[in-house]
C-alpha cells in the first residue's frame, strides 16, 4: 500500500516537475527545489516504514526505487502534457496533492510528536523546531515569488 501510493505522489511530482519545465526553465528548477525538500524527508520515512514492516534492507531499496521511477514516468506525461495543454490543470492537481499531503500526513505526525513531548515535560523544543521548518519554507516560496522575474540563470 505504501508503495503504490508513494508511485501515485512520485507520479504526481514528475507531471508537476514537467510541466514546469514546459512554461519556463526557471519554474521548473524552482518547482524541482520545493519538490526535493518535500519529498526527501517523505522518501526516508516511506523506507523506515518499509523496513518496520519486516523487509530486508535490499527489498525496501528496490520498492523504494520502484515507486521513485514513477517520477519519470510523471516526468514524462508533464513535458507531454504542458506542451499541448495548459499546464495551469496540471499545477492544479499537484497543488491539491500538495495540500492533502501536509495536511492529512504532515500536521497529524507533527500533532504527536507534540504530545508525546508534552507527556515528558519538554513543549518548547518541538514547537520552535517545528515552527522554524515550517517558516523556512513558507520564507523560501515567498523569496522565489517575489524575486522571480529577477533571477537569471546563466
Amino acid at each position: 500500500m505504501i508503495t503504490l501510493s508513494d508511485g501515485l505522489h512520485n507520479f504526481i511530482d514528475g507531471l508537476a516537475i514537467g510541466a514546469s519545465f514546459t512554461v519556463s526553465v526557471f519554474q521548473g528548477i524552482s518547482t524541482s527545489v520545493a519538490i526535493l525538500c518535500e519529498e526527501f524527508p517523505h522518501e526516508l520515512g516511506d523506507f523506515v516504514i518499509l523496513l518496520n514492516a519486516g523487509m530486508s534492507l535490499q527489498q525496501a531499496l528496490f520498492f523504494n526505487f520502484l515507486s521513485a521511477c514513477c517520477c519519470y514516468v510523471g516526468l514524462a506525461f508533464g513535458i507531454l502534457a504542458g506542451s499541448h495543454f495548459s499546464a495551469n490543470w496540471i499545477f492544479a492537481l499537484a497543488g491539491g496533492m500538495f495540500l492533502y499531503i501536509s495536511l492529512a500526513d504532515m500536521f497529524p505526525e507533527m500533532n504527536e510528536v507534540s504530545l508525546e513531548d508534552e507527556r515528558k515535560g519538554s513543549m518548547l523544543v518541538p514547537f520552535v523546531i517545528q515552527n522554524l521548518g515550517l517558516l523556512t519554507g513558507f520564507a523560501i516560496m515567498l523569496l522565489l515569488t517575489m524575486y522571480s522575474g529577477q533571477i537569471q540563470i546563466g
